[in-house]
């Protein structure tokens, strides 16, 4: 059965960091693109990185570049995002996913596996 669980979130003060984590199962990691998107209250989810199978390509939101950090571990099946100088407006429910292809899928409509979500709360 195939499975994506984040973890890592939680409430930090603005200028902080995080590290989630996106630990799968039930497919070869070693093959996949694995994205990372966010959804804030009131507003569309939306897509803030993604690592194709290599971990070699990576991009990034425009919102997000230069602060946070995709990688990957195919042994351990896991994707992190490194989040640092966080920012009030990076609150969001955070989300990993995968298409099951070696494409940074440009919809998150083509992005058909997806985790429970992760809450980050930038806040003082």
């Amino acid at each position: 059965q195939l499975q994506l669980v984040e973890s890592g979130g939680g409430l930090v003060q603005p200028g902080g960091s995080l590290r989630l984590s996106c630990k799968t199962s039930g497919f070869t990691l070693d093959y996949y693109a694995i994205g990372w998107f966010r959804q804030a209250p009131g507003k569309e989810r939306e897509g803030v990185s993604c690592t194709r199978s290599s971990g070699a390509t990576t991009n990034y939101a425009d919102s997000v570049k230069g602060r946070f950090t995709i990688s990957r571990d195919n042994a351990k099946n896991t994707v992190y995002l490194q989040m640092n100088s966080l920012k009030p407006e990076d609150t969001a429910v955070y989300y990993c996913a995968t298409s099951l292809s070696n494409w940074c899928q440009d919809y998150v409509s083509q992005w058909g596996y997806w985790g429970q979500g992760t809450q980050v709360t930038v806040s003082s």
